[in-house]
């Protein structure tokens, strides 16, 4: 089975609670070490594990004995921690940006292509069963050729129930960056990598009014657009109309749809793992439930780090996958996701359609994986 991939994760905060369920017993993975700009929160996770200790950020950055950094720092440090993790030699899986700019998350890419590492990234909700489901559907013809898509995630403001949403209204946040990397990755997972983008933006509002906590009524600035949509058109020919906002107080409309010449799908919720896709055939008068056929079952945050290290491999010894493989939630499905997220804003501004300059190959689909298999899944290789 070989020894486990030697674990050190970057960023203690709320998130890292879900990626330490998925990682903390898992056979592939150990997590050695830990940290954090607060010192005892590093000590008090590094307790809570077996053979864990307690680093500064730069310390566990050096350590000999760390194989893959897993980055759950706040997305403006995400990409000096990156780099330098790479720096290091390190493999690197990071939450959601790749980067907060285009420039930075090519060169991470370039980094970890010049040191020859491999890079992953969230959102890895696309490798659950919700998304894989609605791709299987896809790739088996049930909607005939694919033509359009639409994501629309909408809300009044994080204002509203975060005590301290500053971030969410500076540069690097908007609802474009905390929400368009889950319905952007699962739009090219679905209908494959984006050529060119058409997009509009707006800002409703100057200032927000925090709603709750000891903070409540205070006033701050809003420095990013807040309402962002656009259409995309896919190599393929089909086209996703798209739609971010922090200026609508909700919406009825399926997070997204995938529609061809034979039917519609309504897809559920990519900023979960699982949820039930529905099917409507030309002429039908019903949705109907389609039973999970693909993705990893019951899975959480950090199922990509461990699909990372596994290399994207099938599970009991299926075709398809490898230890040569990239893991699925891969740095360059990142890199063309953030490209898809600076275009929209940057056609805005310059009034014109945006050629994009990156793509991506869309990752083998995920077999049904029930989770007693993919929690026993062995490491791909010894630590050196």
């Amino acid at each position: 089975m070989g020894e486990p991939t030697r674990i050190g994760l970057i960023g203690l905060g709320v998130i890292s609670e879900q990626y330490l369920d998925t990682l903390r017993e898992h056979p592939a993975v150990r997590i050695a070490a830990v940290a954090d700009l607060r010192a005892e929160r590093a000590a008090e996770v590094a307790a809570s594990l077996d053979h864990a200790r307690a680093l500064s950020v730069d310390a566990l950055l050096a350590a000999d004995d760390i194989d893959v950094v897993v980055n759950l720092t706040i997305p403006a440090a995400h990409a000096d921690i990156a780099r330098a993790a790479i720096a290091a030699g390190k493999r690197v899986f990071g939450e959601k940006p790749l980067a907060t700019t285009l420039d930075d998350a090519k060169q991470i890419v370039a980094d970890a292509e010049a040191v020859g590492v491999e890079i992953g990234s969230a959102p890895d909700t696309v490798l659950g069963t919700g998304i894989q489901t609605a791709r299987a559907a896809v790739e088996s013809g049930l909607i005939g050729t694919p033509t359009a898509a639409t994501a629309t995630w909408v809300s009044a403001g994080h204002e509203h129930w975060h005590p301290n949403p500053d971030f969410y209204y500076r540069q690097g946040g908007g609802p474009l960056f905390d929400m368009g990397p889950y319905y952007l990755t699962s739009l090219v997972h679905l209908l494959g990598p984006v050529v060119s983008v058409t997009g509009d933006v707006s800002r409703g509002r100057s200032e927000r009014v925090i709603g709750s906590g000891p903070r409540a009524g205070e006033s701050i600035a809003v420095e990013v657009d807040t309402h962002v949509t656009g259409t995309l058109r896919h190599a393929s020919g089909a086209l996703s109309t798209v739609t971010f906002s922090f200026d609508a107080a909700g919406s009825t409309a399926s997070p997204i749809e995938v529609h061809g010449e034979a039917g519609s799908l309504a897809v559920p919720d990519p900023n979960n793992f699982d949820g039930v896709v529905r099917h409507l055939a030309p002429g039908a008068r019903d949705w109907v439930e389609l039973p999970p056929t693909a993705g990893y079952v019951a899975a959480g945050r950090g199922i990509g780090v461990i699909d990372m290290v596994r290399g994207g491999a099938k599970p009991d010894g299926a075709a398809g996958g490898g230890a040569s493989s990239p893991g699925r939630a891969s740095g360059a499905m990142a890199l063309h996701v953030t490209e898809i997220m600076t275009a929209l804003p940057l056609s805005a501004r310059e009034g014109r359609r945006i050629v994009l300059e990156t793509t991506a190959l869309v990752p083998p689909l995920v077999p049904l994986t029930p989770v007693e298999v993919w929690r026993g899944f062995p490491a791909r290789g010894a630590a050196g």
